[in-house]
C-alpha cells in the first residue's frame, strides 16, 4: 500500500497539467512555507459559486507540488462550499481528526496523504496549497 501511496504522490508531482498561471481567474492566492522554502500562488475561476478552472505556480518538495495538483483535480467543477468542506476533511485527515477511510475516499489521490502527519517535518508540506485555497475562500466570503 505504501509503494501505491508513494507511487501516486511521484505521478502527481511530475504532472504539469495544473501547473501553469490561468488566462482569466476569479481567486488569487499567495501560500509559503518559510520553514522548508515551498512557495506556491493558486488561482481559481470560480462562477455562480463553480470553481470552474484552477491551477498553481511556484516551486518545493514533490509533496506540496503533489498535494496542490491533487488538490486541484478534486475541486475543479465543484461549489466552492464543496471544495472547502474538502479542504477541511483533507485538514482533518491530516490531524488525524478524521480517520474513517470510508469518508476519507472522497479525497480520490489526496488520501495518498493520509500517512504524512507519521513525518511531522513534512506536513507543512503537505498543508500548503490546502491552507492557501481555505484562506482564498474564506476571504472570498468575508468580501460577499
Amino acid at each position: 500500500m505504501n509503494q501505491l501511496y508513494s507511487d501516486i504522490i511521484l505521478e502527481h508531482n511530475q504532472n504539469l497539467s495544473n501547473k501553469h498561471e490561468l488566462k482569466d481567474f476569479t481567486l488569487q492566492e499567495h501560500g509559503h512555507n518559510p520553514s522548508c522554502g515551498d512557495d506556491i500562488t493558486l488561482q481559481a475561476d470560480i462562477h455562480n459559486g463553480i470553481v470552474r478552472d484552477a491551477a498553481y505556480t511556484g516551486h518545493g518538495c514533490a509533496i506540496s507540488q503533489a498535494s496542490a495538483d491533487m488538490m486541484i483535480d478534486l475541486i475543479k467543477g465543484k461549489p466552492t462550499a464543496e471544495a472547502l468542506r474538502l479542504v477541511n476533511l483533507f485538514l482533518d485527515m491530516i490531524k488525524r481528526k478524521e480517520t474513517d477511510d470510508a469518508k476519507l475516499e472522497e479525497l480520490e489521490d489526496a488520501i495518498a496523504l493520509k500517512n504524512i502527519s507519521n513525518m511531522p517535518a513534512r506536513v507543512k508540506c503537505a498543508v500548503l496549497a490546502w491552507h492557501t485555497l481555505k484562506d482564498a475562500l474564506e476571504k472570498k466570503e468575508e468580501n460577499r
